[in-house]
């Protein structure tokens, strides 16, 4: 993580990308309100005024590790990143039509990490939110740990700074999270504002005289919150 906390601290610009699913699409479940890549934004071109820098959001909904090797070179190659976010997961783990087997899973990110070393950018791999448990997608429920444990793995194997929002919000109570989700995969607005509060906690840029810090700080996931 100190390569990107570097750059933060240069004045050369950073362009930075965002490359998913649903999750981090971030449309539809946060009902027309700011998703976590939205906080990044403001975040750093608004309150930090890095205003030369770029925030793009190539994910997409219903998308797995297959589809973001597939689609690189437009979503990501074409962009010139210098930074990459990389949160993936919740659909190469269903048990369907979607499914990635866990061994492809881990090749697939390891595929993704080498692209982005080609192009010169950091990667930054995030686990993303728990299965609400006993929801109508027990098939992600029951195979969600696994996959986030490989991201972890990967993190691991190619010395790779790692934001585990799965870990953190596992830390509370099974059902705790809830509130902060639109059915049981999807984050609703307090959930990625749980997200940008952990990304930026990570980054050292969370600052609680900022409005989007203390939004963010509002919804975190910590276990003493759990019942809120």
């Amino acid at each position: 993580m100190q390569r990107i906390k570097d750059r933060l601290q240069s004045d050369k610009p950073i362009t930075w990308l965002f490359y998913g699913d649903s999750i981090t699409h971030g449309l539809f479940h946060t009902c027309q309100q700011r998703n976590y890549v939205d906080h990044f934004h403001e975040r750093i071109r608004g309150e930090m005024m890095r205003f030369q820098d770029i925030i793009l959001n190539t994910a997409i909904s219903g998308q797995t590790t297959r589809n973001l090797l597939d689609e690189y070179d437009h979503r990501v190659a074409k962009r010139i990143p210098d930074v990459i976010f990389l949160m993936i997961g919740m659909n190469d783990c269903a048990q369907n039509e979607l499914n990635v087997p866990i061994e492809e899973f881990k090749n697939n990110l390891h595929k993704l990490v080498d692209q982005n070393e080609a192009l010169g950018a950091d990667t930054i791999l995030q686990t993303t939110c728990p299965v609400v448990p006993g929801g109508f997608n027990l098939d992600r429920e029951h195979s969600f740990n696994s996959y986030m444990e490989v991201m972890r793995e990967v993190a691991q194997e190619r010395n790779l700074p790692l934001i585990d929002h799965a870990k953190l919000w596992q830390s509370a109570t099974a059902y705790s999270h809830i509130g902060r989700m639109s059915d049981p995969f999807h984050p609703n607005v307090y959930g990625h504002a749980a997200f940008a509060h952990l990304i930026f906690t990570e980054l050292d840029i969370f600052d609680p005289a900022w409005g989007t810090c203390q939004f963010a700080a509002q919804h975190r996931m910590v276990p003493e919150l759990s019942n809120v």
